[in-house]
Order: C-alpha cells, then structure tokens, then sequence
C-alpha cells in the first residue's frame, strides 16, 4: 500500500496541531496511536484501525505508535520503532518512523522506550500531561504504567481542557475532509444499489453482506462499521445474517464505507424481496420517505437538531394516525413520547472519521454541547441535539419499526392508551421495519448531500427490484 497518498498535504496536520497548542496552552499532550489487536493469538490479529483523533492530529495509519506534542516548547515527538529483519521478512520493507514523521511534518523521533522518560521529565517539573480517556484495555494499562498511576484513575486523570479542544477542532470538516467523506458516500452509494439489484428469495443474508462487502473490497475501501443487512429490520443493529429470505419480506441494509484514510459513509436502505413494496409496505415506506423529507428541509446553520428531530417524530405520527394505528392529539402524542412506539431513536448522530464522530469522547460533549439530556424513552437515545452550525456532517435517517416485545410490555403497562390503538398494532407484529439514511453537510446558508444520491424513492426502488427479478 503507499502510505503516503492516504495522509493530506503535511501542512494540514501542521496547523490542526499548532491550533491544538494555541488551546491547550500549557504542559504535555499525549496522543497514543493504536497497536495491532489479537483475534485468538498474538499472529492472527484483526485489520489494524488506528485511533481517530491521532489520524486528525498525525494522519499516520501504523501501528505502536505515539506522539507527544509540547505546548510549552512547541516542540513535537513522533515515538516508534522501525523495523527489524526478523519484522521485515513475514511485513515486508516499512517506511522508517523518521520518514513517516516528516510526511505529517514532525521533525523529531525517539523509540517508544523512551516515551515514559519525557513524561516523568515533564511531571517532575510539575507540567501537567494531558491525554484522552482511554476506550481500549491496552491503552488503560500501557497509560497505568506511563503515567505510574492505578488503572482505576485513568478515566477521571484524562484532561477535560484536551477532550474540549478536540471535539470542538474535530466537529467542523474542512473542505479536504469532506471531500474524502465523499469518496466513502459515493462508495456506500454503490454498496447499497448492489443489495437492492442482488437480494433474492431464497439468498441468505450472509450472501446479501458479502456482496455488499465486495463492492467497498473494490474500491481499496474497507466498511465503516458491520453490516447491517437483515430482513428482521425492526432490531435497530442487526448483526446476525443467518436467515434466509422469503419473498414477500422486507430487507433493510445500513452498511456504510471507510476510506483509507479513515473517514467514513454511513447509509441505510429498505426495499421489498419481490418485484414491488405491498400495499401497506409501500404506506409506511412513503412515512418515513415524508419523515426524512420533512427532516431534511430544516437543515440549516442555527436550529437545535432536537427541533429537526421533533419535526420527523411527528410527520411519523401523523402517517401512523392516518393508519388508525395512533389516535388523538400527535402533537401532545409526541410530546410524551408515545411515537416512539414506532420510532424508538435519534433521528441521526455526527459523522466523520468515526461513523459516530468522536462517541469515545463523550456523546453529551459532541452532540448536546450545554443542552442536557432527555431521560425519556426514545428521545433519550437521540445523539444529536444541540444547534447546527457550518461545517458539520451528520446522517438524518428516520425510520418505523414494528416490535412485537414493545408492543407486549407497553400493552401490559396500559401506556398511551390515549395515543396508540392497540388492537390494529396486532395486524403489524411480523412487519419488521424501514428505515432510510443519508448524509448531509451543514452549509453557510443550509445543507447539502454529501455523495451521488442513492435508490430511495418507490419508483427508484422498485425499478432497481425489477432488475434483479428480470
């Protein structure tokens, strides 16, 4: 692989540093890269995925790697080891740690066995170290034993001043960054078009996913998170492919792309195993289309997302009225959540080089800013809330599911009995689910989609169902 061509120009990596100085002010940033992670034994490893907010600040996509960065001083340190032979003949020949620092514009490197020398120098001068919360076992205990500190405190010492600075760096794309955002959508674009044009009665899931897994193959991509491909929609991350389909069937797909460099596609497709949607496939299909519709036209700089999301829930509602499946007042419905009997999550999350940008530093940080957090049921697991403002990517993907043990409980604890007919919800409990997703950047004045569109209307949709029946 050439390395090189998967980093941006040094430059860019130049200044998101030097802004990370500017903010942090005073001491030491640690920022440690991944090492590679086991399967069942030391040689047998899954595929290495570095850590995201090194990519941002280094770019540099290898592993037992980690960079110290001096806001004092200003002063950089890229520490690794090169290769040795015994390395070199099952890996092949590797760019040496000096020559991958100077790429992302770091002149200074030492062997990783000195790193713990430059923190003990900085802390025995009283400088404070900052560093993430760690989220891998293998960074909780190689920062136990850097910093010299109990592995029960590595949560709490992480420098909140340094989670700050990177969420609010990272949360606004560049233009470079969303054009390789790009690249990972119009990939996505082509995984999805490819299920619609495969799926078969008779295919199992299984053999959906590959397909759609071939396609990021194709492109040198890899997939941004595992496949969702399911005709058990309704189960919001499916994971399992054991199931056959059957004609008749709804098939809901959420795969998404990963580039080389890491940024990631995140995109969601529901079509019918047959020719065409049913009738009442098709209704509810057209719901959540008007939902994501509804959604959509609201995206602009300044308004809270809650308020989008809100919007979608009762566009949502308002279609299951006119089903005879809700009754009374949506807007009251709404308010006490009752629609999430059918719409149970968050209308969408950031996106970026982490499919759910930045998750590991904290969700109320990355999306709710100062707003809190709502403890009800469905409302609760929306990600996204606070005020859009340019730059931000993020994914609207509304959707209806049909689930039979939510039905059973809220039935058995009479809840909303006043919003939801409970009697006509019978007719739904083997339905599964819809669900559609797209993603879209925040612009100066309002939105704009990211990536070639992908099949979603009924017509799209059903046209490309006709090709795989022909």
């Amino acid at each position: 692989m050439d390395h090189e061509k998967n980093m941006f120009d040094k430059g860019i990596y130049q200044g998101r540093r030097d802004a990370l100085k500017k903010r942090i002010g005073r001491g030491i940033i640690l920022l440690p890269g991944h090492g590679e992670s086991p399967m069942n034994f030391a040689d047998n490893c899954y595929r290495f995925r570095q850590d995201s907010t090194f990519l941002y600040y280094a770019g540099i996509s290898h592993p037992d790697l980690a960079l110290v960065i001096d806001c004092d001083s200003g002063h950089e340190i890229l520490f690794g080891d090169d290769y040795t032979i015994d390395q070199i003949v099952w890996m092949g020949s590797q760019p040496s740690v000096s020559h991958r620092a100077a790429k992302s514009g770091i002149d200074a490197t030492q062997p990783l066995a000195h790193l713990k020398g430059v923190l003990d120098g900085a802390r025995n001068q009283n400088r404070p170290v900052h560093f993430l919360p760690p989220y891998r076992d293998s960074h909780r205990l190689s920062l136990m034993e850097l910093m010299g500190v109990p592995l029960c405190s590595m949560e709490t010492m992480a420098s909140q001043a340094l989670i700050q600075a990177v969420v609010d760096q990272r949360i606004y794309k560049s233009d470079p960054e969303v054009a390789e955002i790009e690249k990972a959508v119009n990939t996505s674009v082509g995984m999805h078009a490819t299920a619609i044009t495969t799926a078969m009665p008779g295919m199992t899931e299984a053999r959906v996913a590959a397909e759609v897994e071939r396609v990021a193959k194709a492109f040198d991509h890899h997939l941004a998170f595992p496949i969702i491909a399911t005709i058990n929609g309704q189960t919001l991350h499916n994971h399992d492919h054991g199931n056959t389909l059957k004609e008749g069937q709804l098939f809901l797909l959420d795969a998404g792309a990963e580039t080389a460099m890491g940024y990631a596609g995140d995109l969601s497709t529901t079509f019918p195993v047959a020719p065409t949607f049913t009738d009442n496939q098709r209704q509810v299909y057209e719901i959540v289309l008007n939902a994501h519709g509804k959604a959509v036209s609201m995206l602009k700089p300044g308004i809270p997302f809650k308020a989008v999301h809100q919007a979608a829930c009762l566009e949502i509602a308002n279609g299951m009225k006119d089903m005879g499946l809700m009754k009374g007042n949506m807007e009251s419905a709404v308010e006490a959540g009752a629609h999430a009997m059918f719409f149970p999550c968050g209308l969408g999350h950031m996106m970026g080089l982490d499919v759910h940008d930045m998750e590991n530093l904290g969700e109320e940080r990355v999306g709710y800013d100062t707003t809190p957090r709502s403890d009800q049921f469905g409302l609760k697991s929306l990600r996204l809330s606070r005020k859009l403002e340019k730059g931000f990517v993020l994914t609207v993907e509304p959707g209806i599911y049909f689930i039979p043990e939510l039905m059973d409980l809220w039935q058995r604890e009479n809840r909303f009995t006043e919003f939801l007919n409970y009697d006509q919800l019978r007719a739904y409990r083997g339905f599964g689910g819809i669900r559609n997703e797209e993603n879209y950047l925040i612009t100066e004045t309002g939105h704009r989609l990211l990536g070639k569109p992908k099949p979603k209307s009924v017509k799209e949709v059903e046209t490309l169902r006709a090709i795989a029946f022909s």
